[in-house]
């Protein structure tokens, strides 16, 4: 098993920057893929980014690609959402999640790891 912990979200004005951080526990960090979904008041869960375990490889949604960068630091078991150009839509809890094995890691369903969520609220 492994614990997620968020940090680093706050208030912050459309076009500014954050950094996400989410430390995970456990010495097989890196055998997990690792993802960031948000939630805005009122709607679903929506995936934002993820990585694959070597952070090799990356994935965004469409919504967040050029603005956020999504890395990992496996030897200090932390992944990190670097997040630029923010706007106002972009106001959400955000969750670091985490899943074990092959398949699709922009699936919601696929992760089996959450953490208790960090609000970034963006002002226009």
């Amino acid at each position: 098993q492994v614990q997620l912990a968020e940090s680093g979200g706050g208030l912050v004005q459309a076009g500014g920057s954050l950094r996400l951080s989410c430390a995970a526990s456990g010495r097989t960090f890196s055998s997990y893929g690792m993802g960031w979904f948000r939630q805005a008041p009122g709607k679903e869960r929506e995936f934002v980014a993820a990585i694959s375990g070597n952070g090799g490889t990356t994935y965004y949604a469409d919504s967040v690609k050029g603005r956020f960068t999504i890395s990992r630091d496996n030897a200090k078991l932390t992944a990190y959402l670097q997040m630029n150009s923010l706007k106002s839509e972009d106001t959400a809890v955000y969750y670091c999640a985490a899943r074990l094995g092959l398949g699709s890691l922009t699936l919601r369903y696929s992760y089996a790891y959450w953490g208790q969520g960090t609000q970034v609220t963006v002002s226009s």
